[in-house]
């Protein structure tokens, strides 16, 4: 199971929410780029990237930030956050994003999904964010009537390189994720799986490795030094680099 340290960016800085709410922000440094580097000099074999801006205002905020980490690291990144139409997936993916995690337009518009995943097969995972459940939208700030496990079954049979799942009530509270919500979605949809959302403990990771999941996000407790990135990796499975 791959081990993926986040890098949220707001406002151009590396930063932390607890439960997605934009009001209870932890900075964690001013340049993202930086912290990228720790993470790979410590042995991550790939980044997960969120625009936090673009994420609530669907908009592209901070690409700047985002195109120097994809410049100066070597390792695949993946990022999701305001990717809602096909200039966005293009520029992105011209830049060096290795692949896109589309999120609120999985929701509201799933022809142009569809239609994106067979332009760009493999190229796009979708994130399925859910509180109590229910598929969240706009950077976490609304929530819909959809089930996460009905989302999932929808869009299956779509060209996509994976799935992420958050419950967004876990997400930066150092409290452990949501086993049984993990485990309904792995068993509802054939594809590759990534988990997020309070993964804090070795075994948290080994649980999450024995539950058959591709990759798993983690944050904050990195950044508090709850666990380091050689421990993550080692319970999950993966390969330290030697660099």
């Amino acid at each position: 199971m791959q081990i993926l340290p986040a890098i949220d960016i707001r406002g151009g800085k590396c930063v932390r929410l607890a439960q997605g709410d934009y009001r209870r922000e932890t900075v964690y440094g001013a340049n993202p780029a930086d912290m990228a580097h720790r993470w790979v000099a410590d042995g991550a074999t790939g980044l997960h990237l969120v625009d936090l801006d673009g994420a609530r205002d669907g908009s592209i905020s901070n690409r700047d930030a985002i195109a120097r980490i994809i410049e100066e690291v070597s390792v695949p990144c993946q990022l999701g956050g305001g990717i809602r139409d096909l200039e966005t997936i293009a520029d992105y993916l011209k830049l060096g994003v290795s692949k896109l995690v589309v999120g609120t337009k999985a929701l509201t518009d799933p022809e142009w999904l569809a239609a994106m995943s067979e332009a760009y097969p493999q190229q796009l995972l979708v994130s399925i964010d859910a509180r109590d459940g229910l598929v969240s939208t706009d950077g976490w700030q609304n929530i819909s009537d959809v089930g996460a496990t009905q989302l999932a079954r929808q869009i299956s049979s779509h060209k996509l390189a994976g799935m992420i799942y958050t419950d967004i009530s876990k997400d930066g509270m150092l409290s452990g994720p949501n086993f049984d919500a993990i485990r309904e979605m792995v068993q509802a949809v054939d594809m590759p799986l990534i988990g997020s959302g309070g993964v804090t403990t070795t075994d948290d990771v080994v649980k999450l490795a024995q539950l058959g999941l591709a990759g798993c996000v983690i944050g904050r407790a990195l950044y508090e030094g709850r666990l380091t990135l050689q421990e993550a990796m080692a319970a999950g499975g993966s390969r330290v680099s030697s660099a």
